[in-house]
């Protein structure tokens, strides 16, 4: 038994030497022009959803999800968001240019809870051009935004068509 756990903590030892040496002799691509391997992907994006879900507590949003409320969320969406995440009608084709690449929030939805979309729009997500935007926005705002974000691919007709209309004065 006694050799056998010093031969499981000598191939752990030894793992972690050569993942050390991975990274330290800069072998791992770093490159922002070419995909992520699968494995990469897969780990990240676990990873990132891991850590949205333990971090962010979960609480009810205090912003009820009326055609007002919704309507409001979206403005605060089409200024902020939109550019990379894509619009209620346009969205963006970042295609492969971005790893990782930006969820097109109107054509997937998101699978976080208000809580944790509003976590995100708060704190941001490192390593990403998800930035804080807690600096920027009230709660207040950022709970609207995330009533909007969470039903972004069933808004209710008025509130689509509120979103989509031309405001007055502007050019066609």
């Amino acid at each position: 038994m006694k050799n056998f756990a010093l031969g499981v903590l000598c191939g752990a030892l030894l793992l972690f030497a050569v993942q050390v040496l991975y990274l330290r002799l800069g072998i791992a691509e770093v490159r922002g022009d070419l995909p992520p391997s699968a494995l990469e992907t897969r780990f990240m994006a676990a990873s990132v959803h891991a850590a949205v879900r333990r971090r962010a507590p979960e609480a009810p949003n205090p912003v009820p999800p009326s055609d007002e409320n919704l309507i409001a969320g979206g403005k605060l969406y089409l200024a902020g968001c939109s550019g990379c995440h894509g619009t209620t009608r346009t969205p963006e084709d970042n295609g492969d240019s971005l790893f990782p690449p930006v969820p097109q929030l109107a054509r997937i939805g998101t699978e976080y809870s208000e809580a944790q979309v509003f976590w995100v729009a708060k704190h941001g997500i490192r390593r990403t051009g998800m930035f804080a935007n807690g600096k920027w926005n009230s709660d207040q705002e950022l709970w609207t935004l995330a009533a909007f974000i969470k039903r972004i691919r069933e808004l209710p007709p008025a509130v689509r068509q509120a979103l989509e209309a031309k405001p007055s004065g502007a050019p066609n």
